[in-house]
């Protein structure tokens, strides 16, 4: 049974697979062409955290491969409420044919894996977020820059940064990372990476100086300086990651073509400026559309490998 917890359990031929069937399928679409893949086939979409994007997404790209998706808050499952995961996992999937969770802890998602008989998604869990890394890297591909980008996250050292540190580490592009002080990525998330590293010929590297990792970057990407549940923490990170914002100067140490992405929701002012929100609008919202398509090319590619 393949699942999709973290890209770390992916070869760069799987990912690049994936990528592939997702550009595929987002050229048929854009010419009227809907091929039922997943006919007959359920989604159950467990969300223990709340998402536009996610659930939007998912959710239309199963009724577009022909298939039906369903919402499943905290509130209407047992999960949670008394029931075990483990429980709740057998249940679901010999009822359902695929899982997505967003969740909280990633020990869950891997619970639930573990006891699923069907392929099961992270949508997004406190240590990762693959799905919206495919997207990305989709995105990082129709531009022309993939293998030999050199990619600056600026920001804190959260899931998306983790699920970066995976994806250079897998295709073998350089990745500097930035965080301030005392909010840097997970040690063994990194030892992780730089293991895989040395195989792929990925470049990574961190520090504390965003403008050091930005210099001369293609890509340039950040995330939420609060995430979900660190909310109680907003101020204190408002006053710890001051000069982390991408601005226009920021961006002027970059290539002369360099690319900004944000995952979103943005919040203007903090960890972006208004005007490269602006500016890069048509790559960020291409960049948003391309969680339909890369989900799709997902969850075909798991059906196809699901035994």
């Amino acid at each position: 049974m393949r699942h999709f917890l973290t890209l770390r359990d992916f070869t760069k031929k799987e990912i690049l697979e994936i990528i592939d069937l997702a550009l595929e399928i987002k050229k048929d679409l854009k010419a009227g062409i809907y091929k039922k893949e997943l006919e007959n086939k359920t989604l159950a979409m467990i969300f223990e955290k709340s998402s536009t994007r996610t659930r939007v997404s998912f959710e239309t790209g199963m009724f577009q491969l022909g298939g039906h998706a369903l919402f499943l808050s905290n509130r209407d499952i047992h999960l949670g409420r008394g029931e075990p995961v483990k429980d709740t996992a057998r249940v679901i999937s010999s009822i359902c044919d695929m899982v997505m969770i967003r969740t909280f802890e990633h020990s869950m998602i891997e619970e639930f894996a573990d006891y699923s008989k069907v392929p099961v998604i992270n949508g997004l869990t406190d240590s990762y977020h693959p799905v919206q890394l495919l997207a990305d890297y989709m995105t990082m591909v129709e531009y022309g820059i993939n293998e030999d980008a050199v990619v600056a996250y600026i920001g804190d050292g959260n899931n998306m940064t983790h699920s970066w540190l995976m994806l250079a580490a897998k295709i073998g592009f350089e990745l500097r990372i930035a965080t301030p002080k005392g909010y840097e990525v997970d040690s063994k998330v990194l030892e992780d990476a730089l293991k895989m590293a040395k195989e792929s010929g990925a470049v990574i590297k961190v520090m504390n100086d965003p403008k050091e990792a930005i210099q001369d970057a293609t890509i340039v990407t950040t995330d939420t300086w609060a995430s979900m549940g660190q909310e109680d923490e907003k101020e204190e990170r408002v006053k710890a990651f001051k000069g982390f914002m991408v601005d226009g100067l920021m961006m002027c140490l970059t290539k002369k073509d360099a690319k900004f992405l944000h995952c979103l929701p943005a919040y203007r002012g903090q960890e972006v400026s208004e005007e490269i929100m602006d500016q890069h609008a048509e790559i960020i919202f291409n960049e948003a559309e391309n969680r339909l398509h890369a989900q799709k090319g997902l969850m075909v590619w798991l059906a196809q490998h699901a035994r």
